[in-house]
This record gives structure tokens, C-alpha cells and sequence, in this order.
């Protein structure tokens, strides 16, 4: 089957007063029909203008961009908007009309598509429902909360009934505990609608509890690509090291001359690993850092250990946590 989205040597570049920018270099990827997929990065990495790209806001310099078996560089201005109605999105600061009511913004795309007020109406009610809003439908978005603004977002998109939806940074603004009910929505929509969803963000929290599959962009290149659980567990690039390692901020400095990353899942998370590995060698061990995440519905843990400085005790040990199925890396001293 074809994919839902395929995206085949993407380049696109700039020219500034400075010269050509890059803004994205050779990018091939592909997401499946109904997948959650995530495009990760830092800041300045490119991951706006390649979301740009995919519905031809940006038109690439040079590649393919192919929606539902359709390449959108080929087709003239009409047809291209009309496949751009099957792709919706959704954006960082929301952006509502101010001036129009929670249900006037759910119904603004479907009266530019010619459907009577009274069905947009109807309609819009209806999605609103679906984002638990419908008690805020006479509310202006300056009445409204952050997470509240972003539902009506969600609910104007699920208007025109799009088969993509693409969010763009769409939980940068919002507080933790707001960003975790917006992802648990969307991925409500993606499981009730059957959407394909591609999920732009530079904090990898987002990408582990929404997304199937990543793929991590420094400097306009894809560097790395797989599954969340395949990033979690070994990232390969150090673009990919940075992001995974991004979340503990209440590590200043880590000091040490053998320190290792391990992660495990499911039963042995709960397994006294660590004791054992600790009587076993009868050498005590330090935890710098430990943490367990709900990656696809999986316990997904890591700790940072750092080992006795004894050469041979620290090899051994390494060689008792990856005979126990750990995932495990030696890493370099200051990676917090």
C-alpha cells in the first residue's frame, strides 16, 4: 500500500542578503496511512519549513512531495488547493480569529467551502463536543485558556475533515499537565478519525507519548529515523543523543570515568537488577540518574550509572547488565 505521505531528496533554500541558507538538505522519508509520526529537532534544525514543505506552503527547491499518492510539486495553484483541504494544522499560538466566537472559528472553514450556516453550525457543535468545548461555544478565545484555545484549533481543523493533520509545535505554549490532555485528543482523533498525524516538536517528552515513529533533523538533515522505542533505547547520532538526553535538566554535571546508560522495559523495570549487580561484584555502584517513561504502552526505564573505577570490574559489570537484556552505553563524563 502506498504510503500516506512520501517525501523523496527533499532540498529547499533561501536566499538572504548573507547568501543561500539550506534549510533543508536531501530529506527522504515516508508515513504510513493512520500513523502518529513525529519530526524532532532543535531550534534552527529545520523542522518548520520541512512541515511547510509537506502541504507546498513552501514549495521545495528541488524533490518530491507526495500526499495520498499524489505529487503536489506537479500540480497547478487549483488543485493543489484543493488537496491542501485534506491536510490540517495546527500551530503553536493557535491562531483564532479574535473577533469571532469558539463556534464562528469551528465554522469559518466550513462557510468558505460553501456549507449553509445552519449546517456549519450543526456541525461545528458537534466537534466541539468532541473536543469537550461545547459549553465554551459562545466564548471569544480571550475568554479562553491555552489548552482551550488549542481544542477550538483542533475542532476547526476536524471541520474540514482532513485525512492529515500536522502540528506545529502545537503544545510549545501549554503548561505539562494541559500538553498531556491536547496529545491525549490527538491521539483520540488519530484512533476515532483514522487521521494521519505528523507531530513537529524539539522536546522528545511530546514524541514519546504520542508518536510511532521519529525521525531526528539537525541543520536541515534527517541524521537518524525509527522507532520511538528504537531512539529511547540506543540513539546513534549525537543530534539524536543531545535530544534523548534533553529532559534532565536537574543534572548539572556528570562526573566519573566510566559511566554507562542503561535502559530496560516492561518485566525488567521492575527486576532488582542493580542489587543483584551490586552483590554479585560485591563493588558498590552510583545512580546518578533514574527515570521510567510510557513509551507505546511499555514501561520504558534508563538510569545513569556510574561504575568503580577498576577497569576489569566495570567491563564485567557492563558485560552482567547486557547478558541481563539491558540496553547499554558507555557514555562520555558532562553529558547532562
Amino acid at each position: 500500500m502506498e504510503p500516506m505521505i512520501q517525501v523523496e531528496n527533499l532540498c529547499k533554500s533561501f536566499s538572504t542578503k548573507n547568501g543561500t541558507v539550506e534549510a533543508a538538505r536531501n530529506i527522504s522519508f515516508s508515513i504510513e496511512k493512520g500513523e502518529i509520526f513525529g519530526i524532532i529537532g532543535l531550534s534552527g534544525a529545520g523542522k518548520s519549513t520541512l512541515v511547510r514543505c509537506l502541504n507546498l506552503l513552501e514549495r521545495p527547491t528541488s524533490g518530491t512531495v507526495r500526499v495520498n499518492g499524489k505529487n503536489l510539486t506537479k500540480l497547478s495553484e487549483k488543485e493543489l488547493r484543493k488537496e491542501r483541504q485534506n491536510i490540517g494544522m495546527i500551530f503553536q499560538h493557535f491562531n483564532l480569529l479574535m473577533q469571532r466566537t469558539a463556534l464562528d472559528n469551528v465554522c469559518f472553514p466550513m462557510e468558505i467551502a460553501g456549507i449553509s450556516k445552519k449546517e456549519a453550525r450543526k456541525k461545528a457543535l458537534e466537534y466541539l463536543k468532541v473536543v469537550g468545548l461545547e459549553e465554551k461555544a459562545l466564548s471569544y478565545p480571550s475568554q479562553l485558556s491555552g489548552g482551550q484555545k488549542q481544542r477550538v484549533a483542533i475542532a476547526r481543523v476536524l471541520a474540514s475533515d482532513p485525512k492529515i493533520l500536522l502540528c506545529d509545535e502545537a503544545t510549545s505554549a501549554l503548561d505539562p499537565q494541559t500538553t498531556k490532555a491536547i496529545l491525549e485528543l490527538i491521539k483520540e482523533i488519530n484512533r476515532d478519525y483514522g487521521i494521519t498525524v505528523v507531530v513537529i516538536t524539539h522536546e522528545m517528552s511530546v514524541v514519546q507519548e504520542i508518536c510511532n515513529r521519529v525521525a531526528v533533523l539537525e541543520s536541515g538533515t534527517l541524521v537518524e529515523s525509527g522507532t520511538v522505542e528504537e531512539l529511547f533505547r540506543s540513539p546513534k547520532t549525537e543530534a539524536a543523543r543531545r535530544l534523548v538526553f534533553s529532559g534532565r535538566t536537574q543534572i548539572q554535571k556528570m562526573e566519573g570515568k566510566r559511566l554507562v546508560r542503561v535502559t530496560f522495559r516492561d518485566k525488567s523495570s521492575f527486576e532488582p537488577v542493580i542489587a543483584n549487580l551490586v552483590l554479585t561484584y560485591r563493588t558498590p555502584v552510583n545512580i546518578l540518574y533514574a527515570d521510567t517513561k510510557n513509551i507505546g504502552g511499555a514501561a520504558e526505564g534508563e538510569m545513569i550509572l556510574q561504575l568503580p573505577e577498576i577497569e576489569e570490574v566495570a567491563d564485567k559489570m557492563i558485560q552482567y547488565l547486557k547478558d541481563t537484556n539491558m540496553g547499554v552505553e558507555e557514555l562520555k563524563s558532562d553529558v547532562g
